[in-house]
């Protein structure tokens, strides 16, 4: 039976507000909705923001508009002061107005632009947009609704920074995995054989390659000698493997570019390998940092037992679901923000279950690397993704499931504040009858 749970339908409030770890320093607590004498609607933009202020009768009480600057969060301020029980709902959980609102100490309700879209047609069934009627659609939706809503929480410094640090590498490694796209397109037009000589492109060391002998012509001109010394230099040497490298560079010349495109390509591959020296420099940095920010955190232990975790996911699951056990009621809040909990259609007698979508969408791609791996670094793991393939599913659904099913755990684990152990969960699992601990060979189960 898959481990798959039945959908949370929601307006997405309750999957996607953020809080502080367990271990956050004291901060003034947001007031709950039962608190609020006032509703406010934020319609946030690049450089302005329009807000409508409502009472407890739904009357507005204030409409403003302030530019993103200095002197427009004074203003801010100042007007919102009149209002010392007042709540904001604003369509996003980050960014420069999040921090802004933050840091007045309001109480602030994230709200997915899906269900601040309905909310604008519950008002205007017409299709009327203006940033106004946004504002004031979701400042009354917040009146009507609130009750079941979260507030957000803001993170304690070291989780922020971690998070963020994450966020940052992630964006570092996209721009590198460009950067390499564009190298071997530019080295397909004109030096077939230094593809073909090198396999893994993120290895500095074929950046080197490409600056050390940007074309076949000067490839060529180097002696035998120069390069063995570069493979050794760079630890490519391999026994099974030299000798053929050694031969692509001997024939380099044979099938190429011609003299114009070799020119021009050239310089483009060198300048594309100097830009991905200096970032891959710049990730290790963030990697660097990151590392360190982890190993002061109080929670490290906890993320960093995961299996198949290691160094690299569990900074970054750290950073997006935090270790505060009261941020998620149960497993399926948790599983419906990370996209693993699936959505769900029941009319009569039609019942159609697919995959979801709106979720958060890092959080989704670092649950799917971590189930990944996490089935090499635990038996149980493995058997469970082999049985969900043998009954028909792609490896990205059965990574799905079995991220499902790790979520579950992590759950438990943030609740009780227990690191992960492999002979407990075990323990469990005979307790239960995981059929997954029946399957595995006697001497894994």
């Amino acid at each position: 039976m898959s481990e798959r749970t039945i959908a949370r339908e929601a307006p997405g409030i309750r999957a996607t507000h953020d809080s502080a770890t367990m271990h956050a320093t004291q901060r003034k607590r947001m007031k709950i909705w039962q608190q609020l004498t006032h509703y406010a609607g934020f319609d946030w933009a690049r450089d302005h923001h329009d807000i409508v202020i409502v009472d407890p009768q739904g009357q507005i009480a204030a409409e403003f508009r302030i530019p993103h600057t200095l002197a427009g969060w004074q203003d801010f301020r100042q007007k919102v002061s009149a209002y010392p029980a007042l709540g904001i709902v604003i369509e996003t959980n980050q960014g420069a107005a999040i921090d802004q609102l933050l840091q007045i100490d309001l109480t602030v309700y994230p709200i997915h632009p899906i269900a601040a879209r309905r909310y604008r047609e519950r008002k205007s069934p017409s299709g009327n947009k203006t940033d106004r009627l946004d504002a004031w659609a979701m400042a009354d939706a917040l009146r009507l609704d609130g009750s079941a809503w979260k507030a957000l929480q803001p993170l304690d410094p070291l989780t922020q920074q971690l998070r963020l640090l994450c966020r940052d590498e992630i964006s570092l490694i996209e721009e590198r995995t460009a950067l390499i796209n564009q190298l071997r397109q530019a080295l397909s037009e004109y030096y077939p054989a230094a593809l073909e000589a090198f396999d893994d492109w993120t290895r500095p060391s074929t950046w080197k390659f490409v600056i050390e002998f940007p074309t076949p012509e000067i490839l060529l001109k180097r002696k035998r000698s120069r390069w063995e010394k570069f493979l050794h230099k760079h630890k490519l040497w391999r026994p099974d493997t030299a000798e053929k490298r050694l031969e692509i560079f001997a024939g380099a010349q044979a099938f190429c570019g011609s003299p114009a495109v070799t020119a021009a390509k050239s310089l483009l591959a060198v300048s594309l390998a100097r830009l991905l020296g200096t970032l891959q420099n710049q990730l290790d940095e963030f990697r660097s940092q990151i590392e360190k920010l982890f190993a002061q955190h109080p929670d490290s232990g906890l993320f960093g037992s995961l299996p198949g975790a290691a160094r690299y996911l569990a900074p970054r699951l750290l950073g997006e679901i935090t270790a505060d056990p009261g941020r998620f009621d149960d497993p399926q809040a948790l599983q419906c923000l990370a996209g693993t909990g699936p959505v769900s259609y029941q009319s009569g007698q039609i019942h159609k279950v697919r995959v979801r979508h709106q979720c958060h969408k890092l959080l989704r791609h670092i649950i799917h690397l971590w189930a990944d791996c996490a089935r090499h670094a635990a038996p149980w793991a493995q058997t469970y993704y082999k049985k969900k393939r043998q009954d028909g599913m792609s490896h990205a659904c059965a990574l799905r499931c079995l991220g499902q099913r790790l979520l579950k755990i992590l759950w438990k684990m943030i609740q009780t504040h227990t690191p992960y152990n492999a002979d407990l969960h075990t323990q469990n699992q005979l307790a239960h009858g995981s059929w997954a601990l029946q399957l595995m060979p006697p001497k894994l189960a």
